[in-house]
């Protein structure tokens, strides 16, 4: 029996409700029987492609260190593979490829290996850095030498979440239709105007997944993303709020997926190196409740326009969502090419 990890967990956790050595958290609530109600959303065989092209955002919306994917030829184009394999009279000519790839460039999940914070889980007076579960994140994971340049996570890396499969409900909630590209904080009260108007159920199991918009605008943009402009348009859930912070925990979705830069609104002044968090705080109060305190996966800059237009026109929301991250061991992150079917 695997002894837990912590002394004293955060006030509103749910660490160890799961298990004492759970890595995967709320995605413990998609069962068989939540999968089953998906797969039984699809009545008419039609998929969505949820990705942005995975060379998007452009420069500027993501913090200077993540980069776009650089394609090169390891064997060069086009190659007769006579000559790479030395077969005489072989007529295959063939192309292959190496990636560099920042996992979190584009349309993403979090890990839960993502964000953590400064915590007494021990009880002793003293915080460490600690992670969902009370999980301390150490790199390298076993078997990965301090030199081999793959520094993995031991613990909470994404692997975890892509053995799950992330295949459940989800469900769209369309901001943007609700707010247009006016810059709003959505608070627990503008939230529950919404799934109201638009007469949205939300259930334990669930993936919320929630259009604003502001995806559209980085694909029209064409790889010249102007960023004074999506910084103060389109809507973004307000962390700030306790009580929405209480209903992510109540409804008991599963996850939150996101078509913005990072679900939530930034500090002000953030951009500039001028945020301010109030002592013992959280710079992404959000992040912080979801992926520290209830292991709950966060995805970010995905794309729902086709299939929020087709959920608008059916008077629907409700579809089924299949978006396994890779199977990369001890990542923090992972790219992903999410597939809606309704």
């Amino acid at each position: 029996m695997t002894m837990r990890r912590w002394i004293k967990r955060p006030e509103g956790s749910n660490w160890g409700d799961f298990g004492a050595d759970d890595q995967v958290g709320r995605l413990n609530l998609i069962t068989r029987e939540r999968r089953l109600a998906a797969v039984r959303e699809v009545r008419h065989g039609r998929a969505f492609a949820l990705s942005l092209p995975l060379d998007l955002p452009g420069e500027g919306i993501q913090p200077p260190y993540r980069r776009p994917p650089r394609l090169d030829a390891p064997i060069g184009r086009n190659v007769p593979l006579a000559d790479v394999f030395k077969v005489a009279g072989a007529v295959d000519v063939g192309n292959d490829d190496c990636v560099t790839l920042h996992l979190q460039y584009s349309t993403q999940w979090d890990s839960l290996a993502h964000v953590g914070a400064m915590f007494d889980a021990d009880d002793d007076g003293v915080a460490e850095k600690i992670f969902y579960n009370g999980h301390r994140v150490e790199f390298p994971a076993t078997g990965m030498p301090a030199d081999s340049g793959v520094p993995g996570a031991a613990s909470l890396g994404i692997e975890n979440l892509a053995m799950t499969c992330v295949q459940g409900r989800g469900v769209l909630v369309n901001l943007f239709k609700a707010f247009g590209d006016t810059k709003t904080l959505v608070n627990y009260d503008r939230l529950m105007a919404v799934l109201s108007d638009q007469r949205i159920e939300v259930e334990p199991g669930d993936l919320l997944c929630l259009y604003t918009g502001y995806g559209d605008a980085l694909v029209a943009m064409k790889h010249q993303p102007d960023v004074d402009r999506l910084e103060r348009t389109y809507a973004d859930l307000d962390g700030n709020d306790l009580r929405l912070l209480q209903w992510i925990t109540d409804s008991g979705v599963a996850a939150i997926c996101a078509d913005n830069g990072s679900v939530e609104a930034k500090p002000e002044g953030h951009a500039t190196g001028h945020a301010h968090c109030e002592a013992g705080s959280a710079f992404l109060p959000l992040h912080h409740h979801c992926l520290f305190k209830l292991g709950m996966p966060l995805g970010e800059l995905w794309y729902f326009t086709e299939l929020a237009e087709w959920l608008d026109a059916a008077q629907r929301s409700r579809f089924l969502l299949t978006a396994p991250p890779l199977r990369l061991p001890g990542a923090v992150g992972s790219p992903l090419m999410p597939v809606g079917t309704v």
